[in-house]
């Protein structure tokens, strides 16, 4: 599972590593850019296949376009990449793909009772995409709402002694084919690999991110095992 991720990069980094641009006021950015700690029903940058040359703000959480309401979206925030193409609420994944910018990931290591926080980054601390898909619906009330979820599969070398599953990180010749419609989805699909383990660093860190609402620069620093308390 995926359910917290980092993307503390500006609008202008994120313009020229993807060769797009926002179409709305930058200003709308800043409660959005940058983040430290994204969670699932917030809105958050994605590359769509039908308009690659901008980035626009979907929520995360998929609600179908079928769906009556909005209930679904907490259970859709990932897509498991072994049985998407089976599921009807990600029947998505033929037509609709995106592009999902993070700069790291968090996940917790259990044991016993303990849970550890982990940052995942790419060791060059770039921008890197997870695999996603995207949704229109349109509310009772008319309101039109574009939410992802992102793809998960099983964990490389790196991420197995912390967790079972790690988003489907894309290197960059995948992006365009991830985003190439007209390719068949089991061919698509099968491009993807877990990304290789020597490219990437995990390192502890403050039990602080459990919490939401914190959202500051210290929660990706390095945290060596201390006692204290959660929060």
């Amino acid at each position: 599972m995926c359910g917290r991720a980092t993307l503390s990069k500006t609008p202008k980094e994120l313009e020229k590593r993807y060769q797009a641009t926002f179409e709305f006021d930058m200003e709308a950015l800043d409660a959005v850019l940058p983040s430290y700690n994204i969670a699932p029903t917030h809105w958050h940058p994605v590359i769509t296949n039908d308009q690659p040359q901008q980035l626009q703000l979907f929520k995360w959480g998929l609600i179908p376009s079928w769906a009556k309401d909005s209930a679904m979206a907490s259970r859709l925030i990932n897509a498991r990449i072994e049985t998407i193409a089976e599921k009807p609420a990600f029947k998505a994944i033929h037509s609709r793909r995106c592009l999902i910018p993070f700069d790291g990931f968090y996940e917790w290591k259990t044991l016993g009772k303990q849970k550890t926080p982990y940052h995942i980054v790419v060791k060059d601390q770039s921008i890197f995409s997870a695999a996603g898909i995207w949704e229109t619906w349109h509310a009772p009330s008319g309101k039109q709402l574009h939410t992802f979820s992102i793809l998960t599969q099983a964990p490389n070398d790196l991420m197995a002694p912390i967790h079972n599953r790690m988003p489907a990180i894309l290197t960059k010749e995948q992006e365009k084919i991830w985003l190439d419609i007209e390719l068949p989805t089991k061919e698509v699909l099968s491009i993807i690999t877990p990304y290789p383990s020597e490219l990437m660093e995990a390192y502890q860190v403050s039990p602080r991110v459990g919490k939401v609402s914190n959202n500051d620069a210290r929660l990706i620093e390095r945290d060596f095992p201390r006692q204290g308390t959660l929060f």
